[in-house]
């Protein structure tokens, strides 16, 4: 199995061979979660135009996505007025004022191919921060040390991202940890049996000794989690699923490693999809493979019926079977 990448590999290769020779541009493609990217060169070859629209963008704006990339990229990220038409977020790189240096520049996109990961961060962080805060202000109640008394917890805000049509990521912070929850959709009957293997999977990796750092994760399909059943409109059936990951402070303490663990939790459900489909194909390539080697066997089982000649009046001879 693989790790999907959490950057753009378009963006990356579009940026790179821009950067050594500029040239008119006008691509359009679309990421994983039906993100948009339009990369073009407008009014001319030397400002590259790399422009974005995401399905949950109003979502983001409200946890500060904005301000995480204005923060992020600058003077390169468009005020909201210029942005262009049909997208949500749009940066304009001058080829002519790059960095100097090569590791500057392999910087730079590297930090641009990761719009989309980067603007999908500012809930994780808005939520990391939460907790810092939450954890801060925590007071231990009188007698919480007795074993019958159950702690009460501070919670920040639930957010929502509803990052595609019918799929969300729910996140909510608490004194003590970070809690993810991901709802997804099974729409074929083959995709609910592999998901729950895949799955239970995860849940069931943490108990290697290995792996006791990794978060906790939770899986239950046709109810949602206690933490986010009381919300209205929640899908629960066979076809549904909720993964939870609990993320303690020492996944997100150090900045780095916070921003590592947010690339990749974000794909989770890319992740979990692509591996199905992977995992059926397969199947399906040795299913044909199988089919053809008892075909060789059945045609090798075919009896073969002795020839015999005969004449004919004329006193030709043939042969039948």
């Amino acid at each position: 199995m693989i790790i999907l990448e959490s950057h753009s590999v378009i963006i990356n290769d579009v940026l790179t061979d821009r950067f050594e020779k500029p040239s008119r541009a006008d691509i359009q493609f679309v990421d994983y979660d039906n993100v948009r990217f339009h990369l073009s060169t407008p009014s001319s070859k030397t400002q590259l135009l790399l422009s974005m629209g995401i399905q949950c963008w109003p979502d983001l704006v409200k946890y500060g996505a904005r301000e995480h990339l204005q923060d992020e990229y600058q003077d390169y990220l468009l005020p909201q007025d210029q942005t262009e038409q049909e997208y949500d977020v749009s940066l304009i790189i001058d080829l002519e004022k790059l960095p100097e240096s090569g590791e500057d520049r392999l910087a730079l996109i590297s930090r641009i191919s990761h719009l989309k990961s980067t603007a999908m961060s500012s809930p994780f962080l808005s939520a990391f921060s939460e907790q810092s805060t939450l954890q801060a202000n925590y007071k231990e109640p009188a007698g919480a040390q007795q074993a019958d008394i159950v702690q009460p917890e501070n919670k920040g805000e639930l957010k929502i991202v509803r990052y595609r049509e019918e799929e969300a990521i729910y996140i909510q912070a608490t004194n003590d940890r970070v809690t993810v929850i991901f709802s997804t959709v099974f729409k074929e009957e083959t995709d609910k049996v592999f998901g729950r293997v895949f799955l239970q999977e995860f849940v069931d990796a943490r108990k290697l000794n290995a792996l006791q750092n990794a978060p906790q994760v939770r899986y239950s399909n046709r109810e949602p989690p206690l933490e986010i059943r009381h919300l209205p409109g929640l899908k629960n059936g066979e076809d549904w699923g909720y993964v939870t990951f609990v993320l303690s402070p020492r996944h997100f303490s150090n900045p780095t490693q916070a921003q590592a663990n947010i690339n990749r939790i974000q794909l989770f459900r890319d992740y979990l999809h692509y591996h199905i489909k992977c995992s059926k194909a397969y199947m399906h390539s040795r299913m044909r493979h199988r089919v053809a080697e008892f075909l060789k066997i059945l045609n090798r089982a075919k009896p073969e019926v002795a020839a015999t000649e005969k004449k004919t009046a004329t006193g030709r001879t043939f042969r039948t079977r």
